[in-house]
């Protein structure tokens, strides 16, 4: 009995088996068209999750330390002695460039450090800065070191371009291991003949990356704002330059001399979010040191490049 009811069973399933594939296969294509729909959302949602501190939901004359969470971070502001505090933007008589609303400012004219602490691990930070400098023809040093339960991870560097007074630049670390707290600090003054009234610098428009954001996004569009050294560098006469916008801006790229005299203007204009390659010819241009700078709304950096003919 059991082998006269098993063979009749295996012709049956033989003539069925094209169906019965063919089924299959249209399941296969629907749970595969859901799951890249699925992931190319949660793609889409982890490159939103770049998040921006502005500082304008925070009364001003609050003084530091302060908590504050934002796109599901929470970020902790603290400064050394003699502190900071929340300031408009105006505080000056004036609005340094890029800067709006409510900005982080110091208490004094002395030297004070900026602590922010993470209640994440993190993977890009960039802070805008205006560094005091009363007309001068040289830049400060700012610097960012970052850590990771209290141990060192890494640090970067930016002097602002062009000098002259309370001039701009974005301060910007990245670290795919991750960190979890930033220290801001006034790393040296311009060199002389420059004398500033103070070691001090004010702050806006802070941007941070969640680890995780990074991990899943990788090789997709960038997170953060992005200005990349030039390459080759020392050039001659064609240089290749970077950046990237993970939104739409209205952008500037400027070469300027050491001096801070401009002398070419590669991008004026609307640009969309991605990345975007410039080829810079100087053939027209001498020998030496030039700083070339991206400017946006809320975002400036600058880098150098030297000319070897």
């Amino acid at each position: 009995m059991h082998t006269h009811s098993t063979i009749p069973s295996i012709p049956l399933l033989s003539k069925r088996s094209p169906e019965v594939f063919r089924k299959c296969i249209f399941i296969l294509m629907i749970y595969s068209s859901l799951f890249i729909f699925c992931m190319s959302g949660l793609i889409s949602s982890t490159l939103a999750q770049q998040v921006l501190f502005d500082f304008d939901g925070i009364p001003i004359g609050t003084t530091l330390p302060i908590t504050q969470t934002i796109g599901g971070i929470t970020a902790h502001f603290a400064g050394t002695y003699p502190g900071y505090s929340i300031q408009d933007a105006n505080v000056l008589g004036f609005t340094p460039p890029g800067f709006s609303g409510h900005i982080i400012y110091p208490n004094s004219i002395n030297l004070a450090d900026l602590l922010i602490s993470f209640d994440q691990s993190l993977t890009d930070f960039s802070i805008m800065y205006s560094v005091q400098e009363l007309a001068c023809d040289t830049s400060a040093t700012m610097r960012v070191t970052a850590y990771m339960n209290g141990s060192y991870v890494g640090t970067n560097t930016t002097v602002a371009f062009p000098p002259g007074t309370w001039p701009v630049d974005t301060l910007i670390c990245s670290f795919p291991q991750g960190f979890d707290s930033i220290v801001v600090h006034y790393d040296s003054p311009p060199p002389p003949p420059c004398q500033d009234y103070g070691t001090i610098f004010m702050a806006d428009n802070m941007r941070v990356t969640p680890l995780s954001t990074n991990t899943i996004s990788e090789g997709e569009l960038p997170v953060l704002f992005t200005l990349s050294q030039n390459y080759p560098n020392p050039f001659n006469p064609v240089t290749t330059i970077i950046y990237q916008l993970p939104e739409s801006e209205f952008v500037t790229l400027k070469i300027y001399d050491i001096l801070g005299r401009e002398v070419a203007e590669l991008v004026n204009g609307e640009k969309t979010k991605g990345q975007y390659k410039i080829n810079f010819d100087a053939s027209k241009l001498a020998s030496g040191v030039y700083i070339y700078q991206l400017r946006t709304n809320d975002f400036v950096s600058s880098k150098k490049m030297q000319l070897l003919k």
